[in-house]
């Protein structure tokens, strides 16, 4: 009997080195920023300093095509962390590289023409456009982006029959459940075709079933489309359903990052090992 073949090394598209945000009075920044650097714990910090301690130096590597999940306790910095890689925040100190180009260094007018481009979220609270019908709010960003508008409706309407919603294009947001428009939300990022879609929270206020239903669309789809998302969730078994690659934060640092099946067979400690014992029930390996 053969063993089987090991996973084959992927490359990074986004690397983050020595991310730190830090909120408070420019003293109080500098203060911490520069305890942090040092090596001493978030809440020592704050405490001393009366800073906000965001970030305390995060290290990591975003595979490409897979979709890796950011996941930790309430206010290790998973939602901090994720608005980073599209400079919706900018850190105290660090670097965001996205295949290989500094994105801190870009201009504001190459930032918008870069997020257009390379890159699209899906928010916790939908983010439509109440006075758009469905088809114009999935064709919106398509036209800011300077697309014909025969072009983008026809990218929305594709994109819709692709999450179910082919019948709704004519209705509006409050028409709609939460379900429905979380569809609209995900079908509204990939009419943008970036390679990389952010995910923060995006099932998290949905009904169990519908969630469910949720994450199995969004594997069903990546299993095709082979995009780089990242995902932040504080649901464990939701984590550990959709993760190719996982990134445990804790206190603004990363505990431990990787495969998911090399962290859950080699937790490097008990903060690490609490999220791994848990399995998602009826799951399966991808």
């Amino acid at each position: 009997m053969t063993s089987p073949a090991a996973p084959q090394p992927v490359s990074s598209k986004i690397v983050l080195r020595g991310i730190y945000k830090v909120y408070g009075t420019r003293a109080a920044q500098a203060a911490a920023l520069a305890d942090l650097q040092q090596g001493a714990a978030k809440a020592e910090v704050q405490q001393r300093t009366g800073a906000s301690v965001g970030l305390a130096g995060v290290d990591a590597d975003i595979p490409d095509g897979l979709i890796t999940v950011i996941m930790g306790l309430s206010g290790s910095g998973k939602s901090t962390l994720i608005r980073h890689l599209n400079r919706l925040i900018d850190p105290s100190a660090g670097e965001v590289r996205v295949d290989g180009k500094n994105i801190l260094a870009l201009s504001l007018s190459e930032l918008r023409a870069w997020r257009r481009q390379a890159i699209s979220m899906v928010f916790q609270n939908f983010g439509l456009l109440p006075h758009l019908d469905v088809q114009a709010n999935v064709a919106f960003g398509l036209k800011v982006r300077g697309e014909a508008a025969q072009k983008a409706r026809e990218t929305a309407r594709y994109w819709l029959a692709r999450v179910g919603l082919d019948t709704y294009e004519k209705r509006y947001p409050d028409e709609l459940s939460g379900g429905m428009r979380q569809r609209v939300g995900l079908a509204r990022a990939l009419a943008m075709d970036a390679e990389i879609l952010l995910m923060d929270e995006a099932f998290s206020s949905l009904d169990p079933l519908i969630r469910y239903d949720m994450q199995d669309q969004l594997l069903a789809l990546q299993r095709e489309l082979h995009k780089t998302i990242v995902f932040v969730t504080h649901d464990i078994d939701e984590a550990l359903r959709v993760a190719d690659h996982v990134v445990v934060l804790r206190d603004g640092r990363v505990e431990q990052a990787g495969r998911l099946e090399a962290i859950r067979a080699h937790p490097v400690n008990d903060y690490v090992r609490r999220f791994m014992s848990h399995r998602p029930e009826g799951s399966t390996s991808r």
